[in-house]
C-alpha cells in the first residue's frame, strides 16, 4: 500500500472543560470541519508536507525536534513512532483542513490523529482507535510541550454527527449519547482569538495546580471528589478555586447527561452558563472577549444557554439556541463584537 487517504473532523465539546487531565468526564461531539491528509511512501527516509494553507516543511525521520510552530504536530508523531520502536520510512503528506487553527476546536488533534491512522495503516503498525488517541495526547505531551488530556484525541476518533461522546477519561469507557431527537440549533461562534495550548501559556499552570491540589489533598487525581467529597477549604484561594471548578464541572456533566435523556433543553442550557461561570471566575481561562460573547446570549431568551468550549485563552464559545434560531441571532452578536472589539467572529457550521 503506497498511498492512503485520511479524513478526520474537528470536535466541539458541550461540557466538562479542563477535567480531562483530572481523570473526570467530557461530553464532545463532532462538526463537520475536517482535516484530509494524502500520505503517499516514499523509497526514502525524507518527510515532506505541503498544505493547502500555503506551508511546506521537510525533516529526515529520526532528526526530529520541536520547532514551537505548526510541523511539531506531524514531527511529534514519527517522534513517538521511532521512539516506540516502530519501523517508518519516508512520507509525502498532503493535507488540507477546514478547521480553524487556535479556535478550540481541535485542529491540532484532528491532524495528529488523521495522520497516525494513515501511518498505520500505511505500515500495518496494528495500533487500536485508543492506542492511536494515547499516541496523539503524549505527542502534544512529550513533543510539542502542552500537557493536555486525552479527550480531544479521542473525541476526534470516536465522534459521530447527532451523537456525543460521554466519556470517562480515568479509564475510557464511553457512551454514545444521541442528539439526533433534540430539537435545538447549536450555535459555534469562534471569536478570532487564537488559543495556543503551548508550554509557557496558562493551561499547563491549571495543571500544574491541580497536581499541587491533589498532593496537599493527599489524592491521586480531582476525580476521586466526584465520588468521596473531601474538604478543600484549608488549600490556598487559588488552588481552592480550581478544585471547585473541576469538582462542580464533573457534576454538571452528569446532570447535562439526564437533562439530554429527559430533552430538557432549558436544564442543559442553565448547565452550560453555570460552567462558563466556572470557567471565567473560577478557573480563570476566559478572556474579556469570550466573555463577552456569553453574556450577549443572555440577552435572547431564544437562547437556552452558552458557554467557552476548549482550552481557553481565546478560541469559541457554543450557544444552545431554540431550532432555527441560532443563525440570526449569532449574525447580530457578531455584529455587536465587530463594533466593541473591532475584531471578526465567524460562526462555524456544526
Amino acid at each position: 500500500m503506497n498511498e492512503i487517504k485520511i479524513k478526520t473532523h474537528g470536535r466541539v465539546n458541550l461540557i466538562g472543560e479542563h477535567t480531562d487531565y483530572n481523570g473526570g468526564w467530557v461530553l464532545p461531539t463532532s462538526i463537520s470541519q475536517s482535516t484530509e491528509i494524502k500520505i503517499k511512501k516514499r523509497s526514502d527516509d525524507l518527510i515532506t508536507i505541503r498544505s493547502s494553507a500555503n506551508r511546506s516543511h521537510q525533516y529526515q525521520l529520526g532528526q526530529e525536534a520541536p520547532k514551537k510552530t505548526w510541523s511539531d504536530y506531524l514531527e511529534g508523531v514519527t517522534f513517538l513512532l521511532l521512539k516506540e520502536k516502530y519501523k517508518l520510512q519516508g512520507m509525502d503528506l498532503e493535507i488540507h483542513s477546514t478547521i480553524p487553527e487556535g479556535s478550540g476546536l481541535s485542529s491540532s488533534a484532528a491532524l495528529e490523529i488523521g495522520v497516525l491512522k494513515g501511518i498505520n495503516e500505511m505500515f500495518q503498525l496494528n495500533l487500536s482507535i485508543n492506542d492511536i488517541a494515547k499516541l496523539g495526547q503524549r505527542v502534544e505531551n512529550e513533543f510539542v510541550g502542552a500537557r493536555v488530556g486525552i479527550m480531544d484525541q479521542m473525541a476526534v476518533s470516536y465522534c459521530q454527527p447527532n451523537t456525543a461522546l460521554f466519556l470517562d477519561t480515568q479509564n475510557l469507557s464511553s457512551e454514545m449519547i444521541d442528539l439526533a431527537d433534540l430539537k435545538f440549533d447549536l450555535v459555534i461562534i469562534n471569536s478570532g482569538i487564537k488559543h495556543q495550548l503551548s508550554a509557557e501559556n496558562g493551561y499547563n499552570q491549571r495543571r500544574r495546580e491541580c497536581e499541587e491540589a491533589c498532593r496537599l489533598l493527599n489524592i491521586p487525581s480531582l476525580r476521586l471528589l466526584h465520588h468521596k467529597p473531601l474538604n478543600f477549604d484549608s488549600l490556598p484561594l487559588v488552588l481552592k478555586k480550581r478544585v471547585g471548578h473541576v469538582y462542580s464541572e464533573n457534576q454538571r456533566v452528569h446532570s447535562a447527561i439526564e437533562a439530554i435523556r429527559k430533552k430538557d433543553l432549558k436544564e442543559l442550557g442553565a448547565l452550560l452558563y453555570k460552567s462558563h461561570s466556572s470557567l471565567s471566575i473560577d478557573y480563570q481561562v476566559s478572556i474579556p472577549e469570550i466573555d463577552f460573547l456569553v453574556d450577549e446570549f443572555k440577552n435572547y431568551p431564544q437562547i437556552y444557554g452558552g458557554r467557552m468550549t476548549g482550552g481557553g485563552f481565546g478560541g469559541s464559545v457554543i450557544a444552545l439556541t431554540e431550532k432555527g434560531e441560532g443563525k440570526n441571532i449569532a449574525d447580530k452578536i457578531i455584529s455587536k463584537y465587530w463594533a466593541k472589539f473591532n475584531t471578526q467572529a465567524t460562526i462555524i457550521n456544526y
